[in-house]
């Protein structure tokens, strides 16, 4: 067959993602504070962009100005539009109504506005190393602790050999051993043991009183001691049954991972997104923009762009950055307006939670809300993630509310989500010494309508972080 050059045309569609798209999608995937971040940053690299305070009191039509603005004839996402068309928008007519973008107020100052704390305290490390200045050592077993220290991780332990420490600091394994002994009558007591095993023996040296049966009973009969088969460790260590009984509940007040009182105590208090309360017999939607830096285009800049009447790389250098600051200004609302679109659609999916709290949560997908406020799953998705509402039966991520279905009698479904919340109920008001098993928990679910296999109630039972019924048994 002879070889051919031949032309031809061919007509494709094509999602080319340019800057500014790619600009949209991230802010709107960002959370509250990392919004915040990314615009302080783009504050001090901009210098065409301002922030402003207003004082202009919350504006109660808010809601019906951003709903006619969404749903205006022909009005398109800008993640939507054409991206050939996008580079021919009209800047300098943008830049004139620029501070006319429907604003979205803040919620009622009915609710508490939270606030990002954080409490710093001292560090594991910080404590042990403190403690090693006032023992006293010699020089070389005081490196060697340090180098101990430095390989002992947030739980307490220590995560490498002796002979290793030894090999990469040059120091003797006397040294070494000497140094690892002085760590581990520090406190906290069982810091720098290698193994659970040694972490509780530690512990158990403490003890002022006789601790011969208690060293027994961790060193040799642990496995037993965790299936709380008391009579064959009894008869191992020739005790009664009572005083096995006894060390266990000793045993059970030691720490397996000393060192977690000195993780990081951070505290942090969620910032809402966006509320939801009730107005009279309906419930409404408000953005909180509390604690975002309001952006404005710099009139300096607008001015002194219009009297740069020729080219040159000042008028293209302030045409650039100003060109960036109204893509950001149109991202930010373009997000804004997306979470409360969703929101939105969530209240009317979800009314009997809003109303009577999670054991009233409805079945509800992702492609639910696409559908009804259209827009692509993938957007719902961002928008509801690291994003919080706060509604008047609490604090919940934007993520909670969409969850499976579990069928029920008479063809009926409910949300995996209020099954996970009636289990939750049942064990907690269960008798802590006759724990309900999984298989019980499927009868009682079954008595009340839901049909629900065991592996499922097992499932959501450590997604709930609740022991199975033989570790859930108190037995004193």
């Amino acid at each position: 067959m002879a070889i051919q050059l031949k032309q031809s045309l061919k007509l494709s569609q094509q999602l080319r993602m340019t800057p500014q798209l790619q600009q949209a999608i991230k802010l709107l995937q960002l959370s509250r504070v990392e919004l915040e971040a990314a615009i302080r940053k783009e504050l001090n690299e901009n210098p065409v962009l301002e922030e402003f305070h207003d004082s202009i009191e919350d504006d109660p039509g808010t809601k019906e100005k951003l709903s006619s603005s969404s749903n205006e004839t022909g009005e398109k996402s800008h993640m939507d539009q054409d991206p050939q068309k996008q580079d021919e928008f009209d800047w300098e007519s943008y830049m004139e109504n620029s501070r006319d973008l429907p604003s979205i107020s803040s919620a009622s100052q009915e609710f508490v506005n939270y606030e990002n704390m954080m409490a710093n305290s001292e560090t594991l490390r910080e404590h042990l190393n403190w403690q090693v200045q006032l023992y006293g050592l010699m020089e070389k077993e005081e490196l060697a602790a340090y180098r101990i220290i430095d390989s002992i991780d947030d739980n307490g332990y220590l995560q490498t050999t002796l002979e290793h420490l030894s090999q990469e600091s040059g120091l003797s394994m006397g040294d070494m051993e000497d140094a690892l002994y002085v760590i581990q009558e520090l406190d906290p007591p069982g810091v720098g043991a290698r193994s659970l095993k040694e972490c509780l023996l530690i512990q158990a040296k403490f003890y002022e009183e006789d601790t011969s049966d208690l060293v027994a009973l961790i060193e040799n009969h642990l496995p037993d001691l965790e299936q709380r088969n008391f009579e064959k460790i009894a008869q191992a260590l020739e005790t009664p049954h009572e005083i096995v009984a006894e060390l266990y509940k000793l045993i059970m007040t030691f720490d397996p991972k000393p060192g977690r009182r000195f993780q990081s105590s951070e505290t942090f208090y969620v910032t809402p997104d966006v509320y939801v309360y009730k107005a009279g017999d309906d419930f409404s939607v408000s953005l909180n923009e509390d604690g975002i830096p309001k952006l404005k285009i710099s009139h300096y800049y607008k001015n002194l762009l219009n009297e740069l009447n020729q080219k040159g790389e000042a008028k293209d250098f302030i045409q650039e950055k100003l060109k960036s600051a109204l893509w950001l200004l149109k991202s930010l609302h373009q997000r804004q307006k997306t979470i409360f679109k969703v929101m939105e659609s969530i209240v009317k999916f979800q009314p009997e939670f809003f109303e009577k709290g999670p054991s009233h949560l409805r079945p509800l997908i992702l492609k639910d809300v696409a559908l009804d406020i259209e827009m692509h799953e993938s957007t719902v998705s961002r928008v509801t993630t690291n994003k919080y509402v706060h509604t008047p039966q609490g604090l919940f991520e934007l993520k909670y509310f969409f969850n499976s279905s579990i069928g029920k009698t008479g063809g009926d479904v409910v949300a995996s989500q209020s099954v996970k919340f009636k289990i939750k109920q049942i064990i907690a008001a269960e008798d802590n010494k006759m724990p309900l098993s999984d298989q019980k928990l499927v009868d009682i679910l079954k008595n009340e309508g839901i049909k629900i296999a065991r592996r499922t109630v097992a499932k959501y039972r450590e997604q709930l972080g609740i022991l199975p019924s033989n570790k859930r048994k108190k037995l004193f």
